[in-house]
């Protein structure tokens, strides 16, 4: 019988469960997850906030696979917050981030990655079963996002030069773009935008990937065939869909040791060396904020951002 322990978050009772299980195999606990959570949380609620949050969940550890999980678990609290969403396979319920105590109740569910979607709720027209994501009523995106996926052979000074290149473009065209580390191998680009059709934001970026593969061929691709993108960057455009979802700033992520995404400044991109790790743990991602605050703050207040250009010819 697993171990539980009843406590409270902001006045919200809590039971957890086998606090001191390894989720990973250098041995970081549950226990260290939720209180990473708890303490990373005041930054990282402003950016989960009003979106439907998709979930990866290891409830065995990194080392034994992963679930998505996108309606919210069945039995779940009716203090947490949720949101339906029409999709092709009929109505979803995604779980709504709204307080740290639901960050400690997802923690507690092994769901150690938090993915949003670049439009906020706010900005989403509901129907029969749920938000739309299609058509006229499809949701206004608030973040134009340039996903970048070093393919082999690239290094960590490759994906800066290619971030600091895509950011160069993105300037031009009147779009100031913010930069975060995947928590993996890549780097993502952010720009805030006010409330954009999605299919619009989406047929940008697809138009920003081309031109960037069209003008530096030999950095950047935007292919979606993985066999053609070694010693090259892959601009993954496809992040823009209403339906898709991307790390969010803050998230730690399910590998072989945690390590988290988060927002960096230019001067440390433009630093980056050969054999940089762009890994950061739970412990230095706190030490960061308590340094430096919130990186990733110039994409608050979400809506009040840049009118998207139009596409790239």
């Amino acid at each position: 019988m697993s171990e539980r322990i009843a406590t409270e978050v902001d006045g919200v009772a809590l039971s957890l469960t086998n606090l001191d299980k390894a989720l990973f195999p250098d041995g970081f606990t549950k226990s260290e997850l939720i209180s990473y959570y708890l303490e990373i949380a005041e930054v990282m609620l402003p950016h989960l906030a009003e979106r439907a949050i998709t979930r990866v969940r290891y409830p065995e550890g990194t080392a034994k696979g992963s679930f998505f999980e996108k309606n919210a678990p069945q039995g779940s609290p009716e203090w947490v917050g949720t949101t339906e969403v029409a999709t092709s396979a009929g109505s979803v319920r995604y779980v709504v981030v709204d307080q740290r105590a639901t960050l400690v109740w997802l923690a507690n569910l092994a769901s150690i990655e938090l993915h949003a979607p670049q439009w906020r709720l706010p900005d989403t027209t509901t129907g029969d079963d749920g938000i739309v994501l299609d058509g006229a009523d499809e949701p206004r995106a608030t973040t134009l996002v340039v996903d970048l996926d070093p393919g082999p052979g690239i290094t960590p000074a490759d994906s800066a030069r290619a971030a600091i290149v895509a950011a160069t473009v993105l300037a031009e065209l009147g779009l100031e773009a913010q930069i975060k580390a995947s928590g993996n191998k890549g780097l993502q680009l952010s720009v805030p935008l006010e409330p954009t059709p999605a299919s619009q934001v989406f047929h940008f970026a697809q138009s920003l990937a081309r031109h960037l593969a069209a003008t530096q061929p030999k950095l950047f691709t935007a292919t979606l065939a993985r066999d053609a993108r070694a010693g090259l960057v892959f601009v993954d455009f496809a992040q823009n869909l209403a339906a898709r979802n991307t790390v969010c700033a803050y998230s730690v992520r399910g590998l072989d040791r945690p390590s988290v995404a988060v927002p960096l400044t230019w001067e440390e991109v433009a630093a980056l060396r050969p054999d940089s790790v762009l890994r950061t743990s739970p412990a230095e991602a706190l030490a960061r904020v308590q340094a430096h605050g919130d990186l990733w703050s110039p994409l608050l207040p979400y809506g009040r951002g840049t009118r998207l250009p139009d596409p790239i010819d």
